[in-house]
């Protein structure tokens, strides 16, 4: 278990985290709200590109020393040989585009946040996004969203434990418990399908500038901001995005529980310990034998 001060040093550096890319992608409706009380009226929408790149940049870079300094190796192994099989799953979907914005990636994401913990599902996500942005060439203005939208899919899964154990406890067999687990992560994922589509619009919309009433400008109010980007969202990505949710959801109805069983399999490897009596045992008989061979004395 990691000392008490590493924990809180890594919960820090991911609020934090958590914090900047959020500030990030709302800088349009903070920036609306304090124009209103500015005399000049300017709602410096322009300025939100380079705010949201150096901001999400510079946490990733936090994000990264911090991965380097706290995870152990195993963790790191498993870590990559899921974002290899994610980064893979979305070079198949390149190059057979499914419906509207389905995508298998946040299968693994939501199960392994799920398990493994909230920094897990994070790493997992974001990096994912950067991998596979990297092979797929879908590196653009809009990867820092795209892996802090994923990351923070990975990062919210850990939320349902409370409720599977909960309502597990009032189970009478296993394949309830199973079923309840499962049905917790489909309507999970089912929303997140609708939620990573609302935050990645964030990052794009200020720029907008046609239809009149559905595009961010200068002095309206944070109100009219939230109204204008519902109609927005409404109009153009409803859809779309309801394709990615109910794709997410069949998925993890078809297969989340096998998925689970192995990664509880890889759960356990990696919180084995050694049998310390054993090692106690063998160092103890060890230094016996030292002393009573230093004890003998050979007559000359």
């Amino acid at each position: 278990m990691l000392p008490k001060s590493i924990r809180l040093s890594s919960i820090a550096i991911y609020s934090a985290t958590f914090i900047l890319g959020v500030l990030s992608l709302l800088y349009p409706f903070i920036s609306s709200a304090i124009v209103q009380n500015t005399p000049t009226g300017q709602a410096g929408f322009g300025h939100t590109p380079l705010m949201l790149t150096v901001l999400l940049s510079l946490s990733l870079v936090v994000l990264i020393y911090e991965v380097q300094g706290q995870v152990n190796t195993k963790v790191i192994a498993l870590l990559g040989v899921l974002i290899a099989i994610n980064a893979s799953l979305r070079f198949i979907e390149v190059g057979i585009p499914g419906p509207g914005g389905f995508s298998p990636i946040f299968l693994l994401i939501i199960l392994a946040g799920y398990l493994y913990g909230g920094r897990f599902g994070f790493l997992l996500g974001a990096l994912t996004m950067l991998v596979s942005a990297l092979v797929t060439g879908g590196v653009g203005p809009w990867l820092p969203s795209q892996m802090f939208a994923a990351g923070w899919v990975g990062m919210s899964a850990p939320i349902l434990r409370p409720f599977v154990q909960r309502t597990s406890s009032y189970s009478n067999s296993k394949n309830q418990s199973s079923r309840i687990e499962l049905l917790a992560l489909i309507l999970f994922g089912f929303f997140w399908g609708f939620l990573y589509g609302v935050i990645m619009n964030l990052w794009s919309w200020p720029y907008f500038v046609d239809p009149v009433g559905q595009y961010g400008s200068q002095g309206i109010s944070t109100i009219e901001l939230i109204s204008r980007y519902t109609s927005y969202y409404l109009l153009s990505s409803f859809f779309w995005d309801l394709s990615r949710a109910f794709g997410t959801a069949l998925l993890l109805f078809a297969f989340g529980i096998p998925i689970l069983s192995v990664l509880r399999r890889f759960l356990h490897k990696l919180t084995f310990q050694h049998d310390q009596t054993n090692l106690q045992e063998h160092q103890f008989q060890a230094a016996i034998e030292t002393v009573l061979k230093d004890s003998i004395h050979i007559p000359q």
